[in-house]
């Protein structure tokens, strides 16, 4: 028999079976294939974002590094707005007993971005001791010390005055 004589033969059921096994293989083939096509896309996307990333944050490694120190002073002014902000939210009380542990020097930074009452608030719920050495270095500092310094009358406690 020769292949001529076979391709034109007609189909046996087993031959078709056969044949359609073969065509789902190839197809299955095909989209296995297709889809590691795309695995190997979408890694080399990664890997040219994360290249483009890395990049981009050496560049701005250096050009903070290269950035001068009145932006460095800038961004430590922001930080010191932002303890404010987060001590002015604080109950008092509680404010008081964080704010007694942090040094003196970020302690005075902080108060002087408070609010005058939030920080007159935490100043009376501090230690007798806290309250003086931060009022003492206040006003060496010359920070705005009204609300610290605003007279009492006869009828008000110290509690109330802070109020």
């Amino acid at each position: 028999m020769s292949i001529a004589s076979e391709v034109t033969a007609p189909k046996t059921r087993l031959g078709s079976a056969i044949t359609q096994d073969m065509g789902r293989r190839d197809q299955d083939a095909a989209r296995r294939a297709r889809t590691l096509d795309l695995r190997e896309k979408a890694a080399r996307a990664t890997e040219e974002r994360i290249k483009a990333d890395l990049a981009q944050r050496e560049q701005a490694k250096s050009a903070a590094a290269a950035a001068p120190a009145e932006a460095k002073g800038a961004s430590e002014a922001d930080q010191f707005e932002e303890l404010a902000r987060i001590y002015q939210a604080m109950k008092p009380a509680k404010a008081a007993i964080v704010f007694e542990q942090l040094e003196m020097d970020v302690q005075m930074k902080v108060a002087q971005k408070m609010r005058e009452r939030s920080t007159a608030m935490i100043l009376a719920s501090m230690t007798p001791k806290g309250a003086a050495a931060l009022s003492m270095a206040l006003a060496r500092r010359g920070a705005p010390a009204r609300s610290l310094t605003r007279p009492m009358t006869g009828s008000q406690s110290p509690r109330s005055a802070m109020r």
